[in-house]
């Protein structure tokens, strides 16, 4: 074993209670991850039982009742489970302090406890799942969710309730980091802008999640108590649940989104050996998405009542939404064009995020458009836009972070190869997935059935074949980077010729991150033509 491993953080405590009761923020970064991917492959089952069932026209492998909650329980979990904690939880609390030059997050107890909680709220709600299930939909509207549906549903809404603290704290944690940890020298307008975009992501975390919370403890107080809060039938308001889910829900998609973008915006310069065009411009637009994320909730209840001059403002405010978005695309294209451009592995995933993203965002300004939407609400056109911004989008980016600072986490490179293989495998098992449901919606196919008219086989038959074969692509980088764990050749500090303070240590870190506080860059983003021959050598790993 060389001696960077003895001395990192991986060697540093090898029994499990260490792991357990560790503050390091990169053991914490590693346990996020071990139960995000094991809530993912969950998840990832009942999706796999949905495209089986949509195979055929009728409703033969399961029954209705099963559907919903099979549907459900995919929800559920990919949304509360895996898409809103796996870049900042994961990524975010691994890379986050070592990019500005800590020795670790501001509060690391807290860090642990939101671990404890986010696990604990994910137990909680698969054991929900698994005791009764739940066939509300992840979104638990009312009055369904208080009059009709299973007893589930005050256990599953306690567990979303946990994890929402989980995340709160996480916010909270990168907040005060960012302000008070930063290394000597290192401005505002110097920071890398995956910084940028965990900062505007914590913002909502820590603004917008006590609404849910508070939300999901009236929804379980009225099934307990018979409170008249949402329910008609007690004199309660149920439009008034979508307005504050939607106030937080909307918001918590750039929860989703904005972290991805700080991964795609680290990748894409140090991959095109270019300076990030319009660096400023970006970091202004980050924030930008932040607050006017929080104005567009209403653009979700076109059809249900609210008056015309309402919708008429949340149209208005979900275009302008996506100008800060468009800038971003725009920005990312400038930095592409002229660079030494290199298609390992991190960087096809980071394309493929822009690319993925870019046509989910085209999308939502269908849905944005009054008249449109009237036709498309409740369509496969919504679960396809959903699934092209969150998975095609989040995942994909999640995807490129985990191979872009693989080297870094353990110290081992990975086959380059099949890495490249799994990233395209993920981009056409994707579009062949979820392209077809744009047909579907633009026909008048309705999402949550499992039963369809015998017109609509054809491409439901072509989505299903696409999800064996984004399977395939998700499944692929648990066997060869296990095997990099195990047999992967080491890596050197700085395998991809990277600017960030992450890769002026070793890799893996040690345990307090640098021997010798480092020195600020004068540019995070000061690449070169010049591709460095050791970056040629890790494609032959």
């Amino acid at each position: 074993m060389s001696s960077d491993l003895e001395t990192s953080y991986l060697a540093d405590g090898t029994t499990l209670r260490s792991w357990l009761l560790s503050t390091d923020h990169k053991r914490i970064a590693i346990l996020y991850a071990l139960a995000i991917t094991a809530f993912f492959f969950l998840g990832g089952a009942a999706a796999t039982v949905i495209r089986l069932e949509l195979a055929t026209p009728a409703g033969d492998l399961v029954s209705d009742e099963a559907y919903s909650k099979l549907f459900t329980a995919h929800g559920v979990i990919m949304v509360w489970l895996f898409l809103i904690p796996s870049i900042p939880s994961v990524v975010g609390n691994f890379v986050l302090p070592l990019m500005i030059g800590a020795r670790d997050l501001a509060f690391p107890r807290l860090n642990l406890l939101s671990w404890y909680l986010y696990v604990g709220g994910g137990l909680v709600v698969v054991a929900a799942l698994a005791a009764g299930g739940v066939d509300t939909g992840w979104t638990f509207y009312t009055p369904y969710s208080t009059m009709f549906s299973s007893s589930s549903v005050v256990l599953t809404l306690v567990g979303v309730f946990i994890t929402g603290f989980s995340s709160i704290l996480t916010g909270l944690n990168f907040i005060v980091t960012i302000h008070t940890l930063r290394v000597p020298g290192l401005k505002w307008f110097k920071l890398p802008m995956f910084v940028w975009s965990m900062y505007a992501t914590s913002i909502i975390l820590v603004l917008a999640t006590p609404v849910l919370a508070m939300t999901v403890l009236l929804l379980v107080a009225e099934r307990l108590f018979q409170i008249g809060v949402f329910d008609p039938a007690h004199g309660g308001d149920p439009l008034l649940f979508q307005h504050l889910f939607w106030f937080y829900s909307h918001p918590a998609v750039y929860i989703m989104v904005l972290p991805a973008m700080g991964v795609a915006s680290e990748i894409i310069p140090c991959f095109a050996k270019k300076r990030l065009f319009g660096y400023r411009f970006m970091a202004y637009a980050v924030l930008a998405i932040a607050g006017i994320g929080f104005l567009v909730w209403g653009h979700h209840m076109f059809v249900s009542g609210q008056s015309p001059l309402a919708n008429l403002v949340f149209s208005l405010l979900s275009f302008i939404v996506a100008v800060p978005s468009a800038i971003k695309v725009f920005n990312w294209t400038a930095t592409l064009y002229k660079g030494r451009i290199r298609l390992d592995a991190p960087m096809l995933y980071a394309l493929g995020f822009v690319g993925l993203f870019t046509m989910g965002g085209l999308t939502g300004l269908f849905l944005a458009s009054l008249a449109l939407d009237v036709h498309l609400t409740d369509t496969y056109f919504v679960v396809a836009h959903f699934h092209y911004i969150m998975v095609g989008g989040s995942v994909m980016a999640f995807f490129g972070a985990l191979h872009f600072w693989w080297p870094k986490v353990c110290g081992r490179k990975y086959p380059e190869t099949p890495a490249r293989l799994a990233a395209l495998i993920v981009f056409f098992g994707f579009h062949l997935t979820f392209f077809p449901q744009f047909l579907l919606g633009v026909q008048g196919m309705p999402r949550r059935y499992h039963a369809y008219p015998p017109e609509y086989t054809v491409l439901n038959v072509l989505s299903s074949a696409g999800a064996s074969i984004l399977a395939l692509g998700y499944l692929m980088p648990l066997c060869y980077l296990t095997w990099s764990l195990i047999k992967g050749p080491r890596s050197e500090p700085n395998p991809w010729g990277a600017t960030g303070l992450e890769w002026e240590t070793a890799s893996p870190p040690p345990t307090h991150n640098f021997d010798v506080t480092p020195l600020a860059p004068d540019d995070v983003y000061g690449y070169t033509p010049e591709y460095p021959a050791r970056h040629e050598q890790h494609s032959g790993a």
